[in-house]
Protein backbone atom coordinates (compact mmCIF):
# COMPACT_ATOMS: atom_id res chain seq x y z
CA UNK A 1 0.00 0.00 0.00
CA UNK A 2 1.56 3.29 -0.90
CA UNK A 3 -0.25 6.05 1.23
CA UNK A 4 -1.53 5.35 4.63
CA UNK A 5 -4.64 7.19 4.96
CA UNK A 6 -5.10 8.30 8.54
CA UNK A 7 -8.65 9.23 9.45
CA UNK A 8 -7.96 7.82 13.29
CA UNK A 9 -10.00 10.68 15.42
CA UNK A 10 -12.75 10.26 13.27
CA UNK A 11 -12.69 6.50 13.05
CA UNK A 12 -12.56 6.75 17.19
CA UNK A 13 -15.49 8.70 17.97
CA UNK A 14 -17.55 6.66 15.35
CA UNK A 15 -16.91 3.71 16.64
CA UNK A 16 -17.81 4.72 20.77
CA UNK A 17 -21.59 4.62 18.69
CA UNK A 18 -23.25 7.28 20.70
CA UNK A 19 -21.13 10.65 20.39
CA UNK A 20 -23.40 13.72 19.10
CA UNK A 21 -20.29 15.80 17.49
CA UNK A 22 -20.59 16.02 13.75
CA UNK A 23 -18.08 14.12 11.39
CA UNK A 24 -18.04 17.41 9.50
CA UNK A 25 -16.90 19.58 12.52
CA UNK A 26 -13.67 17.16 12.96
CA UNK A 27 -10.47 17.53 10.93
CA UNK A 28 -7.49 16.00 12.91
CA UNK A 29 -4.31 16.57 13.01
CA UNK A 30 -1.94 13.86 10.75
CA UNK A 31 -5.55 13.43 8.57
CA UNK A 32 -4.11 12.82 4.98
CA UNK A 33 -7.65 13.41 3.36
CA UNK A 34 -8.23 11.36 0.00
CA UNK A 35 -8.75 13.23 -3.00
CA UNK A 36 -7.66 11.01 -6.15
CA UNK A 37 -8.87 7.70 -7.46
CA UNK A 38 -5.28 5.92 -6.24
CA UNK A 39 -6.20 7.88 -2.84
CA UNK A 40 -9.30 6.30 -2.37
CA UNK A 41 -7.92 2.74 -3.77
CA UNK A 42 -5.57 3.17 -0.67
CA UNK A 43 -8.20 3.60 1.68
CA UNK A 44 -10.07 0.73 0.36
CA UNK A 45 -7.02 -1.34 0.76
CA UNK A 46 -7.14 -0.85 4.52
CA UNK A 47 -10.90 -1.98 4.77
CA UNK A 48 -9.70 -5.33 2.85
CA UNK A 49 -6.29 -5.48 5.07
CA UNK A 50 -8.54 -5.50 8.16
CA UNK A 51 -11.26 -7.34 7.80
CA UNK A 52 -12.12 -9.50 10.39
CA UNK A 53 -10.53 -12.64 11.19
CA UNK A 54 -13.76 -13.94 13.30
CA UNK A 55 -14.08 -17.01 11.35
CA UNK A 56 -10.92 -18.77 13.03
CA UNK A 57 -12.82 -18.03 16.41
CA UNK A 58 -16.37 -19.39 15.34
CA UNK A 59 -14.39 -22.52 13.91
CA UNK A 60 -13.43 -23.06 17.71
CA UNK A 61 -16.89 -23.29 18.40
CA UNK A 62 -17.90 -26.21 16.04
CA UNK A 63 -17.42 -29.88 15.62
CA UNK A 64 -14.38 -29.24 13.46
CA UNK A 65 -11.59 -28.97 16.04
CA UNK A 66 -10.25 -30.71 18.89
CA UNK A 67 -8.26 -29.17 21.47
CA UNK A 68 -4.69 -29.25 21.95
CA UNK A 69 -3.95 -29.53 25.53
CA UNK A 70 -0.09 -28.71 25.34
CA UNK A 71 -0.25 -25.29 22.48
CA UNK A 72 0.93 -22.51 23.73
CA UNK A 73 -1.57 -20.62 23.19
CA UNK A 74 -4.41 -22.60 24.34
CA UNK A 75 -5.46 -20.27 27.74
CA UNK A 76 -6.52 -17.53 24.57
CA UNK A 77 -9.10 -20.10 23.25
CA UNK A 78 -10.17 -22.73 26.21
CA UNK A 79 -13.17 -20.58 27.37
CA UNK A 80 -14.30 -19.91 23.74
CA UNK A 81 -14.14 -23.76 23.07
CA UNK A 82 -15.98 -24.39 26.29
CA UNK A 83 -19.05 -21.91 24.94
CA UNK A 84 -18.24 -20.48 27.92
CA UNK A 85 -19.38 -16.62 27.02
CA UNK A 86 -21.04 -15.66 30.20
CA UNK A 87 -17.87 -15.14 32.41
CA UNK A 88 -14.55 -16.09 30.25
CA UNK A 89 -10.61 -16.20 31.47
CA UNK A 90 -9.80 -11.80 30.76
CA UNK A 91 -7.17 -13.17 28.48
CA UNK A 92 -9.73 -15.42 25.96
CA UNK A 93 -9.89 -13.80 22.59
CA UNK A 94 -11.90 -11.24 21.93
CA UNK A 95 -14.64 -11.30 18.71
CA UNK A 96 -14.28 -8.39 16.29
CA UNK A 97 -16.99 -6.41 16.43
CA UNK A 98 -15.71 -2.87 16.20
CA UNK A 99 -13.15 -4.55 13.44
CA UNK A 100 -16.24 -4.60 11.24
CA UNK A 101 -17.54 -1.51 11.76
CA UNK A 102 -14.14 0.05 10.92
CA UNK A 103 -14.30 -1.59 7.20
CA UNK A 104 -17.73 -0.48 7.24
CA UNK A 105 -16.31 3.18 8.20
CA UNK A 106 -13.91 3.32 5.41
CA UNK A 107 -16.63 1.76 3.02
CA UNK A 108 -18.83 4.53 4.00
CA UNK A 109 -15.74 7.31 2.99
CA UNK A 110 -15.18 6.05 -0.31
CA UNK A 111 -19.34 5.92 -1.07
CA UNK A 112 -19.86 9.15 0.11
CA UNK A 113 -16.74 10.79 -1.43
CA UNK A 114 -15.18 8.89 -4.03
CA UNK A 115 -16.49 10.73 -7.07
CA UNK A 116 -17.19 13.73 -5.32
CA UNK A 117 -13.36 14.32 -5.33
CA UNK A 118 -12.19 12.08 -8.26
CA UNK A 119 -14.67 12.88 -10.65
CA UNK A 120 -16.94 10.07 -12.27
CA UNK A 121 -15.22 7.02 -14.34
CA UNK A 122 -15.00 3.93 -15.01
CA UNK A 123 -11.95 3.47 -12.38
CA UNK A 124 -14.20 5.27 -9.34
CA UNK A 125 -17.22 3.25 -10.27
CA UNK A 126 -15.44 0.28 -9.36
CA UNK A 127 -14.47 1.59 -5.80
CA UNK A 128 -17.75 3.12 -4.91
CA UNK A 129 -18.90 -0.70 -6.55
CA UNK A 130 -16.42 -2.52 -4.12
CA UNK A 131 -17.30 -0.17 -0.93
CA UNK A 132 -20.81 -0.98 -1.50
CA UNK A 133 -20.21 -4.96 -1.32
CA UNK A 134 -17.43 -4.15 1.21
CA UNK A 135 -20.05 -2.39 3.15
CA UNK A 136 -22.76 -5.34 2.70
CA UNK A 137 -20.76 -8.06 3.74
CA UNK A 138 -19.78 -6.48 6.91
CA UNK A 139 -23.05 -6.32 8.07
CA UNK A 140 -23.99 -9.71 6.54
CA UNK A 141 -21.06 -11.18 9.15
CA UNK A 142 -22.09 -9.07 11.86
CA UNK A 143 -25.87 -10.41 11.72
CA UNK A 144 -24.40 -14.26 11.54
CA UNK A 145 -22.92 -13.88 14.39
CA UNK A 146 -24.72 -12.01 16.97
CA UNK A 147 -28.01 -12.31 16.01
CA UNK A 148 -30.23 -15.38 14.78
CA UNK A 149 -30.97 -16.95 12.14
CA UNK A 150 -33.47 -15.24 9.63
CA UNK A 151 -37.04 -16.68 10.17
CA UNK A 152 -39.14 -15.25 7.89
CA UNK A 153 -41.97 -15.00 10.76
CA UNK A 154 -40.02 -13.28 13.14
CA UNK A 155 -37.39 -11.54 11.25
CA UNK A 156 -39.52 -7.90 10.81
CA UNK A 157 -39.04 -7.89 15.07
CA UNK A 158 -35.85 -10.36 15.53
CA UNK A 159 -33.24 -7.89 16.86
CA UNK A 160 -30.35 -7.62 14.86
CA UNK A 161 -27.39 -5.08 14.64
CA UNK A 162 -26.80 -1.82 14.22
CA UNK A 163 -26.72 -0.39 10.60
CA UNK A 164 -24.21 2.29 9.83
CA UNK A 165 -24.46 3.56 6.46
CA UNK A 166 -23.66 7.45 6.28
CA UNK A 167 -21.08 9.42 7.77
CA UNK A 168 -23.47 11.14 10.91
CA UNK A 169 -22.17 10.47 13.70
CA UNK A 170 -25.62 11.83 15.60
CA UNK A 171 -27.45 8.82 14.27
CA UNK A 172 -28.24 6.57 17.14
CA UNK A 173 -26.67 3.09 16.97
CA UNK A 174 -29.56 0.94 17.32
CA UNK A 175 -29.92 -2.46 16.29
CA UNK A 176 -32.13 -2.28 13.44
CA UNK A 177 -34.31 -5.24 12.94
CA UNK A 178 -32.93 -8.71 11.14
CA UNK A 179 -35.35 -8.71 8.50
CA UNK A 180 -34.08 -4.50 8.02
CA UNK A 181 -30.71 -5.37 7.95
CA UNK A 182 -31.17 -8.43 4.97
CA UNK A 183 -32.99 -5.57 3.20
CA UNK A 184 -30.36 -3.25 3.46
CA UNK A 185 -27.71 -5.80 2.53
CA UNK A 186 -29.55 -6.69 -0.90
CA UNK A 187 -29.93 -3.36 -1.54
CA UNK A 188 -25.87 -2.56 -1.08
CA UNK A 189 -25.49 -5.47 -3.55
CA UNK A 190 -27.37 -4.41 -5.93
CA UNK A 191 -26.02 -0.83 -5.29
CA UNK A 192 -22.58 -2.05 -5.91
CA UNK A 193 -23.73 -4.42 -8.73
CA UNK A 194 -24.93 -1.06 -11.00
CA UNK A 195 -21.16 0.23 -10.34
CA UNK A 196 -18.92 -2.66 -10.88
CA UNK A 197 -17.43 -3.22 -14.10
CA UNK A 198 -14.28 -6.09 -13.40
CA UNK A 199 -15.03 -9.73 -13.53
CA UNK A 200 -12.07 -10.74 -12.56
CA UNK A 201 -8.90 -9.87 -10.70
CA UNK A 202 -5.46 -11.02 -11.34
CA UNK A 203 -4.37 -13.09 -8.65
CA UNK A 204 -2.77 -11.23 -6.33
CA UNK A 205 -5.46 -8.52 -6.27
CA UNK A 206 -8.30 -11.11 -6.16
CA UNK A 207 -9.16 -10.13 -2.08
CA UNK A 208 -10.91 -7.35 -4.25
CA UNK A 209 -14.92 -7.39 -5.02
CA UNK A 210 -15.97 -8.40 -8.48
CA UNK A 211 -18.87 -8.71 -10.46
CA UNK A 212 -18.92 -12.16 -10.12
CA UNK A 213 -18.00 -11.55 -6.22
CA UNK A 214 -21.23 -9.89 -6.14
CA UNK A 215 -22.89 -12.44 -7.46
CA UNK A 216 -21.60 -15.18 -5.27
CA UNK A 217 -22.58 -12.49 -2.29
CA UNK A 218 -25.78 -12.55 -3.53
CA UNK A 219 -26.31 -16.20 -3.84
CA UNK A 220 -25.26 -16.52 -0.26
CA UNK A 221 -27.45 -13.82 1.05
CA UNK A 222 -30.25 -15.41 -0.79
CA UNK A 223 -29.74 -18.52 0.78
CA UNK A 224 -29.11 -17.50 4.47
CA UNK A 225 -32.42 -15.40 4.16
CA UNK A 226 -34.04 -18.94 2.43
CA UNK A 227 -35.31 -17.14 -0.59
CA UNK A 228 -34.53 -20.20 -2.77
CA UNK A 229 -35.43 -18.52 -6.09
CA UNK A 230 -33.28 -15.64 -6.00
CA UNK A 231 -30.66 -17.90 -4.10
CA UNK A 232 -30.31 -20.13 -7.07
CA UNK A 233 -30.34 -17.17 -9.58
CA UNK A 234 -27.68 -15.66 -8.41
CA UNK A 235 -25.27 -19.01 -8.14
CA UNK A 236 -26.20 -19.30 -11.93
CA UNK A 237 -25.38 -16.14 -13.42
CA UNK A 238 -22.31 -16.72 -11.27
CA UNK A 239 -21.16 -19.91 -12.79
CA UNK A 240 -22.10 -18.59 -16.26
CA UNK A 241 -19.13 -16.32 -15.90
CA UNK A 242 -16.36 -19.22 -14.50
CA UNK A 243 -18.16 -22.39 -13.94
CA UNK A 244 -14.28 -24.02 -13.29
CA UNK A 245 -13.53 -26.37 -11.09
CA UNK A 246 -9.76 -27.83 -9.05
CA UNK A 247 -10.08 -31.37 -10.43
CA UNK A 248 -8.29 -33.05 -8.14
CA UNK A 249 -7.68 -36.28 -9.92
CA UNK A 250 -5.09 -33.95 -12.18
CA UNK A 251 -1.62 -34.14 -11.06
CA UNK A 252 -0.83 -30.73 -9.98
CA UNK A 253 -4.04 -29.40 -8.92
CA UNK A 254 -4.48 -26.44 -6.42
CA UNK A 255 -6.37 -26.87 -2.96
CA UNK A 256 -9.47 -25.35 -4.13
CA UNK A 257 -9.43 -22.27 -1.67
CA UNK A 258 -6.09 -20.95 -3.06
CA UNK A 259 -6.12 -18.19 -4.44
CA UNK A 260 -4.92 -18.96 -7.60
CA UNK A 261 -7.11 -21.45 -8.07
CA UNK A 262 -9.12 -22.05 -11.19
CA UNK A 263 -12.35 -21.91 -9.13
CA UNK A 264 -11.50 -19.22 -6.81
CA UNK A 265 -13.81 -15.29 -6.50
CA UNK A 266 -12.48 -13.79 -3.78
CA UNK A 267 -9.30 -14.08 -1.34
CA UNK A 268 -9.89 -11.86 0.97
CA UNK A 269 -10.41 -13.76 5.21
CA UNK A 270 -8.02 -16.23 6.30
CA UNK A 271 -10.58 -18.27 8.01
CA UNK A 272 -8.00 -19.63 10.56
CA UNK A 273 -5.41 -18.30 11.86
CA UNK A 274 -1.85 -19.79 12.56
CA UNK A 275 -2.28 -19.07 16.62
CA UNK A 276 -5.67 -21.06 16.37
CA UNK A 277 -4.30 -23.40 13.91
CA UNK A 278 -1.54 -24.14 16.00
CA UNK A 279 -4.03 -24.66 18.96
CA UNK A 280 -6.40 -27.32 18.00
CA UNK A 281 -6.27 -30.74 16.41
CA UNK A 282 -8.58 -31.79 13.36
CA UNK A 283 -11.56 -33.03 15.48
CA UNK A 284 -12.34 -37.11 14.81
CA UNK A 285 -16.07 -36.00 13.80
CA UNK A 286 -14.38 -34.21 10.67
CA UNK A 287 -12.31 -36.85 10.04
CA UNK A 288 -14.71 -39.63 9.62
CA UNK A 289 -16.70 -37.90 7.57
CA UNK A 290 -14.60 -38.59 4.27
CA UNK A 291 -14.19 -41.99 2.66
CA UNK A 292 -10.16 -41.68 3.60
CA UNK A 293 -9.01 -44.12 1.14
CA UNK A 294 -11.08 -42.41 -1.78
CA UNK A 295 -11.96 -39.11 -1.33
CA UNK A 296 -8.98 -36.71 -2.75
CA UNK A 297 -9.52 -34.05 -0.35
CA UNK A 298 -8.87 -36.01 2.40
CA UNK A 299 -4.75 -36.12 1.94
CA UNK A 300 -5.10 -32.75 0.58
CA UNK A 301 -6.94 -31.24 3.35
CA UNK A 302 -4.96 -32.96 6.02
CA UNK A 303 -1.61 -33.75 7.07
CA UNK A 304 -1.19 -35.68 10.43
CA UNK A 305 1.33 -34.75 12.96
CA UNK A 306 2.97 -36.53 15.88
CA UNK A 307 -0.37 -35.60 17.65
CA UNK A 308 -3.25 -35.81 15.37
CA UNK A 309 -4.57 -34.60 12.21
CA UNK A 310 -3.44 -30.58 11.26
CA UNK A 311 -5.29 -28.30 8.41
CA UNK A 312 -3.38 -28.04 5.20
CA UNK A 313 -5.83 -25.61 3.68
CA UNK A 314 -6.26 -22.69 5.85
CA UNK A 315 -2.88 -21.24 7.65
CA UNK A 316 -1.22 -19.03 5.10
CA UNK A 317 -1.80 -15.77 3.07
CA UNK A 318 -1.86 -17.70 0.38
CA UNK A 319 -5.27 -19.58 0.96
CA UNK A 320 -7.31 -16.81 2.45
CA UNK A 321 -10.76 -17.07 0.91
CA UNK A 322 -14.09 -16.19 0.86
CA UNK A 323 -16.31 -17.17 -1.84
CA UNK A 324 -15.60 -20.05 -4.47
CA UNK A 325 -16.95 -22.19 -7.17
CA UNK A 326 -16.82 -24.81 -5.07
CA UNK A 327 -19.80 -23.33 -2.65
CA UNK A 328 -21.65 -22.31 -5.62
CA UNK A 329 -22.37 -25.83 -6.49
CA UNK A 330 -23.74 -26.42 -3.45
CA UNK A 331 -25.68 -23.36 -2.75
CA UNK A 332 -27.26 -23.79 -6.48
CA UNK A 333 -27.57 -27.59 -5.36
CA UNK A 334 -29.30 -26.67 -2.48
CA UNK A 335 -31.51 -24.13 -4.29
CA UNK A 336 -32.56 -25.98 -6.83
CA UNK A 337 -33.67 -28.84 -4.55
CA UNK A 338 -35.66 -26.53 -2.83
CA UNK A 339 -37.63 -25.17 -5.92
CA UNK A 340 -38.50 -28.45 -6.89
CA UNK A 341 -35.63 -29.09 -9.58
CA UNK A 342 -34.30 -32.11 -8.53
CA UNK A 343 -32.49 -33.05 -11.47
CA UNK A 344 -30.58 -29.72 -11.16
CA UNK A 345 -29.64 -30.36 -7.84
CA UNK A 346 -28.26 -34.03 -8.09
CA UNK A 347 -26.41 -32.67 -11.53
CA UNK A 348 -24.72 -29.96 -9.28
CA UNK A 349 -24.25 -31.82 -6.51
CA UNK A 350 -22.37 -34.72 -8.56
CA UNK A 351 -20.46 -32.10 -11.20
CA UNK A 352 -18.90 -31.09 -8.09
CA UNK A 353 -18.28 -34.59 -6.79
CA UNK A 354 -16.50 -35.60 -9.98
CA UNK A 355 -13.72 -33.08 -9.34
CA UNK A 356 -12.96 -34.82 -5.81
CA UNK A 357 -13.73 -38.84 -5.94
CA UNK A 358 -11.54 -41.09 -7.64
CA UNK A 359 -13.09 -42.23 -10.68
CA UNK A 360 -14.06 -45.31 -9.37
CA UNK A 361 -15.57 -44.21 -6.53
CA UNK A 362 -17.59 -41.61 -7.91
CA UNK A 363 -19.14 -44.13 -10.35
CA UNK A 364 -20.41 -45.56 -6.72
CA UNK A 365 -21.53 -42.43 -5.56
CA UNK A 366 -22.91 -41.24 -8.65
CA UNK A 367 -25.55 -44.60 -9.11
CA UNK A 368 -26.15 -43.83 -4.58
CA UNK A 369 -27.55 -40.22 -5.43
CA UNK A 370 -29.36 -40.58 -8.32
CA UNK A 371 -31.50 -43.08 -5.95
CA UNK A 372 -32.17 -40.91 -3.40
CA UNK A 373 -35.25 -39.29 -2.65
CA UNK A 374 -35.75 -35.24 -1.77
CA UNK A 375 -35.30 -35.32 1.93
CA UNK A 376 -31.85 -37.33 2.09
CA UNK A 377 -30.55 -35.73 -0.98
CA UNK A 378 -30.84 -32.60 0.82
CA UNK A 379 -29.28 -34.64 3.57
CA UNK A 380 -26.56 -35.46 1.24
CA UNK A 381 -25.94 -31.66 0.03
CA UNK A 382 -26.02 -30.43 3.76
CA UNK A 383 -22.65 -33.43 4.43
CA UNK A 384 -20.69 -32.29 1.13
CA UNK A 385 -21.11 -28.95 2.69
CA UNK A 386 -19.20 -30.38 5.72
CA UNK A 387 -16.61 -32.10 3.75
CA UNK A 388 -16.14 -29.53 0.61
CA UNK A 389 -16.08 -26.30 3.02
CA UNK A 390 -14.50 -27.66 5.78
CA UNK A 391 -12.48 -24.69 7.97
CA UNK A 392 -13.54 -22.14 5.20
CA UNK A 393 -15.61 -20.53 8.46
CA UNK A 394 -18.52 -21.77 6.94
CA UNK A 395 -19.78 -24.16 9.11
CA UNK A 396 -20.86 -22.56 12.28
CA UNK A 397 -23.22 -20.57 10.61
CA UNK A 398 -24.09 -23.79 8.92
CA UNK A 399 -25.15 -25.10 12.16
CA UNK A 400 -27.14 -22.20 13.27
CA UNK A 401 -28.90 -22.53 9.69
CA UNK A 402 -29.54 -26.31 10.01
CA UNK A 403 -31.06 -26.59 13.49
CA UNK A 404 -28.82 -25.63 15.99
CA UNK A 405 -27.66 -29.51 16.94
CA UNK A 406 -26.39 -30.06 20.04
CA UNK A 407 -22.41 -30.09 20.35
CA UNK A 408 -19.90 -31.59 23.36
CA UNK A 409 -16.22 -31.11 23.63
CA UNK A 410 -14.00 -32.36 25.78
CA UNK A 411 -10.76 -30.86 27.43
CA UNK A 412 -8.87 -32.83 30.06
CA UNK A 413 -11.79 -35.71 30.35
CA UNK A 414 -14.39 -33.18 30.90
CA UNK A 415 -17.38 -32.50 28.71
CA UNK A 416 -18.81 -29.54 27.63
CA UNK A 417 -22.26 -29.07 25.92
CA UNK A 418 -24.02 -27.00 23.59
CA UNK A 419 -27.48 -27.80 24.06
CA UNK A 420 -29.94 -28.40 20.91
CA UNK A 421 -31.24 -24.41 20.43
CA UNK A 422 -28.93 -23.28 23.01
CA UNK A 423 -29.02 -19.30 23.46
CA UNK A 424 -24.88 -19.76 22.71
CA UNK A 425 -25.63 -20.33 19.21
CA UNK A 426 -26.16 -16.52 18.87
CA UNK A 427 -22.92 -14.33 20.60
CA UNK A 428 -23.32 -11.22 22.83
CA UNK A 429 -22.44 -7.93 22.18
CA UNK A 430 -18.97 -7.49 23.24
CA UNK A 431 -19.06 -5.73 26.69
CA UNK A 432 -16.82 -2.93 25.96
CA UNK A 433 -19.44 -2.39 22.96
CA UNK A 434 -22.31 -2.32 25.46
CA UNK A 435 -20.75 0.26 27.37
CA UNK A 436 -19.58 2.71 24.53
CA UNK A 437 -23.09 2.20 23.21
CA UNK A 438 -26.39 1.61 25.82
CA UNK A 439 -28.33 1.28 22.71
CA UNK A 440 -26.80 -2.06 22.54
CA UNK A 441 -28.29 -3.46 25.45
Amino acid sequence: MKKIIKLSAVLLVLLTLGSCKKYLDIEPVGKVVPKTANDFRDLLNTAYAGFSTNKSLLAIRTDELAIDESGNDIAFYRDLFKWNDASPDPVTTSFQYLEFYKTIFYANEVIAEVQEKAGKSAETDQLKGEAYLLRAYSHFELLNVYAKPYLAATAGTDRGIPLSIKMDLEQKYAPATIEAVYNQVIEDINEGQKLLNVATFEAGKNYRFTTRAALALKARVYEFKGDWNNSLAAAQQALAINNQLEDLNVEGSKLPNHYQAKENILSMEKTLVVSVAQSFFISSHLLNIYNQENDLRFPMYFSKSSKGYVSQKTTGNETKISFRNGELYLIQAEAALQTGNTALATESLLALKAKRLKPAYFLTEQTRIQALAKTELLKEIYAERERELALEGHRWYDLRRYGQPALTHTISGTTYTLQLNDPRYTLRFPKDAIVNNPNLL
